[in-house]
């Protein structure tokens, strides 16, 4: 099991996990939102996104929307989603010196 450093102030490492079961809407309406989760301080940050969204609408808007409103986080602790599996994610955190590291399979 990978031991993971606690952090010294806000924003180092985050926890993220997608909510996908929302209610169907509109055609252009959200249907799912990323959660990503401050580990100093437990806060929760909800990012809107659509189910179909690529690698790269994801990046974007977290860039957009979360890292340029706060600060380049250390890591971010993921599941195994393939959009975050992804050589876009792997390019983009060896090109910032981040780390993405990758919690356990659930087992039933």
């Amino acid at each position: 099991m990978i031991q993971i450093h606690e952090p010294k102030s806000p924003w180092e490492i985050f926890h993220k996990d997608w909510v996908k079961a929302l209610l169907p809407g509109e055609d252009k309406s959200y249907n799912a939102f990323l959660v990503l989760v401050d580990r100093y301080s437990k806060t929760p940050t909800f990012l809107q996104f659509h189910k179909d969204d690529t690698a790269m609408d994801i990046a974007i808007i977290i860039w957009n929307k979360f890292i340029s409103h706060t600060s380049l986080f250390q890591n971010i602790m993921s599941d195994r989603d393939p959009k975050f599996t992804s050589a876009l994610w792997t390019n983009l955190h060896n090109l910032f010196g981040t780390k993405l590291s990758f919690s356990t399979s659930y087992h039933p």
